[in-house]
């Protein structure tokens, strides 16, 4: 895999043990961005523009749903950037409302192991185009 122009995925997670394990995990192929709240996701992700996103659902300050449409909203990057819920939560509720944004995949952490996480990342992230950046 070529390594020269790393792609960058945010991790907004509010629990400190399960941030840091993707972070160390995904570290190893991508620049990682974290943010503890949806408030600091959502202007981390706006100002740095990540290939990837992975949002929690239940946080502090602002909800994962709530960071997911203000992202939606930004029409350069956030319309388009693949997104990854993972949650804890399962209801078809946020299942839909989550779908209804567009995002890739839904997934329940305690259905995942760490692994296939970091797998179905690689997935997403080969599948975006290549794009001349600007740095």
């Amino acid at each position: 895999m070529k390594q020269s122009n790393k792609r960058t995925v945010l991790v907004v997670e509010d629990q400190f043990s399960m941030a840091e394990a993707l972070s160390l995990k995904l570290k190893k192929s991508y620049k990682v961005l974290v943010a503890n709240d949806g408030e600091e996701g959502l202007n981390i992700g706006l100002k740095k523009n990540p290939d990837l996103v992975m949002l929690d659902i239940m946080m502090p300050k602002m909800d994962g749903l709530t960071v997911l449409e203000k992202i939606r909203e930004d029409d350069s990057w956030g319309a388009s950037v693949p997104v990854i819920m993972l949650t804890n939560i399962s209801d078809p509720v946020h299942v839909a409302e989550a779908a209804k944004f567009g995002v890739f995949d839904f997934l329940v952490k305690t259905d995942w192991k760490l692994d296939d996480v970091v797998d179905l990342v690689n997935r997403r992230v080969e599948n975006i185009p290549d794009e001349e950046e600007e740095e």
